[in-house]
């Protein structure tokens, strides 16, 4: 059995929570708060395994609540409830150490999934946190001309301006060996193969000098 209690302002909202927690058989409500002070008294006096603590509480605001309630009990098992939607606190609440963040839209669907892995450890997110982590993780994808380096990006704007490649050579002070040379790391890093292609690659991307 999994003991849980709620810390939430609202009376409904705790009602609600009560509704659907009690359908599951493997779950209890041990204890309520409607304020951070409150909580901290309740987890110290009935030990729960798991509290569903409201992001904004009358005494704490944000994620504070969930960082004075962890500095308590460093191993007590956190689901965040939060009327704001994910991309506001999602995160921050799970670096911060909840095991989850539910946000009340949709607590009826996904708040019993939570308690549940919060129970034994595990950290639980749903489609639109999970979304949230993919793009925060995700590589940018830049645009080829960005891996260039200062020189290769010079002869790029010259060549993008019309010059040929001796009066390359002769603007750098270089050889036009050098210019080749240059012109092919720059084909291979960009996908180029012609100096047309190049000029309107440096075109498009206003990269001609």
């Amino acid at each position: 059995m999994t003991r849980v209690v709620i810390a939430d302002d609202h009376e409904l909202i705790r009602e609600g929570i009560k509704k659907i927690v009690r359908a599951c058989a493997d779950l209890k409500i041990v204890g309520e708060a409607s304020d951070l002070k409150q909580a901290i008294a309740l987890v110290a006096q009935v030990r729960p395994d798991v509290a569903v603590l409201d992001i904004s509480l009358p005494d704490y605001d944000g994620l504070d609540g969930l960082v004075e309630l962890r500095r308590h009990f460093p191993s007590l098992r956190v689901v965040m409830l939060s009327m704001h939607p994910e991309e506001r606190y999602a995160l921050g609440a799970l670096r911060a150490g909840a095991l989850a963040y539910v946000s009340k839209a949709r607590a009826s669907t996904e708040l019993v999934d939570a308690v549940r892995a919060a129970a034994v450890g595990d950290g639980w997110i749903g489609p639109r946190v999970s979304r949230l982590l993919d793009d925060e993780t995700r590589p940018v994808l830049r645009a080829p001309h960005h891996s260039l380096t200062p020189r290769e990006a010079e002869i790029v704007a010259l060549i993008g301006a019309g010059l040929q490649i001796k009066q390359v050579a002769a603007e750098l002070g270089i050889s036009v060996s050098s210019v080749n040379t240059y012109r092919g790391r720059i084909f291979r890093k960009m996908g180029l193969s012609t100096n047309a292609a190049l000029i309107r690659y440096a075109l498009q991307h206003g990269l001609a000098g």
